[in-house]
């Protein structure tokens, strides 16, 4: 394959990470110049015990008046108390007031996916065996139909 006119150099693989954090950041802001309504806001909430510091919680953005779970989490040994739950509840108020109609959550997890469900999420698609053991699934939950 030849090179356009005027670009020159040597193929490379193995891309420094700021070599990789430039095509992503290409990529993003290409797919955000396209669609209306792109700026992303991140927001995250927690919970802290006065001894081990942060035990709980979740982080991700708003964006197209959708909230987007990237993370939650529970520490270990405090898991199956209700935690989780409240954490996600916690992140989805702050998203409701920033004007979102709708949260996006993935999981590579059975029971997670379960969980979501129960929680009112509903199930939008899923790949089974997307790593080796696991199925992903992509739920969402709607507070207000999109105009």
């Amino acid at each position: 394959m030849s090179l356009p006119a005027g670009v020159g150099g040597a193929w490379a693989q193995d891309l420094s990470p700021d070599e990789l954090a430039r095509i992503s950041d290409g990529v993003t802001a290409y797919g955000r110049a396209l669609a209306a309504g792109g700026n992303a806001t991140p927001m995250s909430c927690g919970l802290r015990d006065a001894h081990r510091g942060l035990v709980a919680g979740a982080s991700g953005r708003t964006e197209f008046r959708r909230l987007f779970v990237n993370y939650l989490w529970v520490d270990e040994d405090l898991r199956g108390q209700g935690l989780g739950t409240e954490v996600l509840r916690r992140i989805e108020a702050q998203a409701l007031k920033r004007g979102c109609v709708d949260a996006l959550i993935e999981t590579l997890s059975d029971r997670h996916a379960e969980l979501y469900e129960r929680l009112g999420y509903a199930m939008m698609a899923h790949v089974h065996d997307y790593v080796p053991g696991f199925t992903r699934y992509i739920l969402i939950k709607v507070w207000r139909p999109r105009d």
